[in-house]
């Protein structure tokens, strides 16, 4: 297809560093930079939106994980099972997603940020501080669910899925939402090499609008990650509360027809 033009490619870039802000602060930047390439390439099969939008947010992850990885300086024992299962998860939800009605995946993924976005609201002492609820075999058993069951979601449906690392490990594992979000980015990461190694022999990806939105991403993954490591775990919680509301809106309104 034809590349897009100046003011497209712009519009996709700033969306995309708002992507990145977000999702390197609490997750589910997905839920706004796939929507601006759906808006900005109508023409592109929807394989050559995926691809590019993985190719960007790569990008943010990859930055922002770097910056948390050195100011919180998470656990490996943790983040390696963590990462290793997401990766693998991914992997196996690309096969599943593809036997996935389309227009189921809107429903399921405003149920999952209702009722997340409850649990989270209804327990203000959540995500404060770190108080590991297991330890040695359980907290790794724990770290490879999480990884597994998000990452097969990010392989077959994907918005959201920083937010759900998030909130699983802060809420099953009992790390503070900042600890929660650093282990997070790392996850997401693999999630997105995983998607990227099935895309990218494909030919998939559309790589002038991949760039121009992976260094866009890239600087708000990284104002991101600053602005959460300097904030603390009060304003990620906050964040995240913020945010997963908006998403309800946003996909509430388009299954009832606001947007439309």
């Amino acid at each position: 297809m034809s590349d897009p033009s100046l003011a497209v490619l712009v519009l996709l870039g700033v969306a995309a560093l708002a992507a990145g802000f977000v999702d390197s602060v609490v997750g589910g930047g997905g839920l706004i930079q796939l929507p601006a390439l759906l808006l900005g390439m109508p023409h592109a099969a929807p394989v050559e939106i995926l691809a590019t939008n993985k190719l960007g947010s790569i990008c943010g992850t990859t930055v922002s994980s770097a910056t948390y990885y050195r100011r919180i300086r998470p656990d490996p024992r943790t983040f390696g099972p963590l990462m290793l299962f997401a990766f693998l998860g991914s992997a196996a939800g690309a096969v599943i997603g593809s036997h996935i009605p389309r227009d189921a995946f809107s429903p399921i993924v405003l149920v999952a940020l209702i009722v997340v976005g409850a649990y989270v609201l209804f327990k203000p002492s959540l995500g404060e501080i770190t108080e590991l609820r297991f330890t040695g075999r359980h907290h790794t058993a724990g770290a490879i669910g999480i990884g597994a069951v998000v990452g097969c979601y990010d392989g077959a449906l994907g918005p959201g899925t920083g937010s759900f690392f998030v909130i699983g490990l802060v809420g099953l594992l009992g790390y503070s939402f900042l600890e929660g979000s650093a282990k997070a980015k790392l996850a997401n990461w693999a999630t997105n090499l995983a998607a990227l190694a099935v895309f990218l022999p494909q030919g998939a990806i559309l790589w002038r609008v991949g760039l121009v939105m992976g260094v866009c991403n890239l600087v708000g993954g990284y104002l991101g990650a600053r602005t959460a490591v300097a904030r603390g775990a009060g304003f990620v919680r906050a964040f995240f509360i913020v945010v997963v509301a908006g998403f309800i809106v946003r996909i509430g309104g388009e299954l009832l027809g606001w947007w439309s």
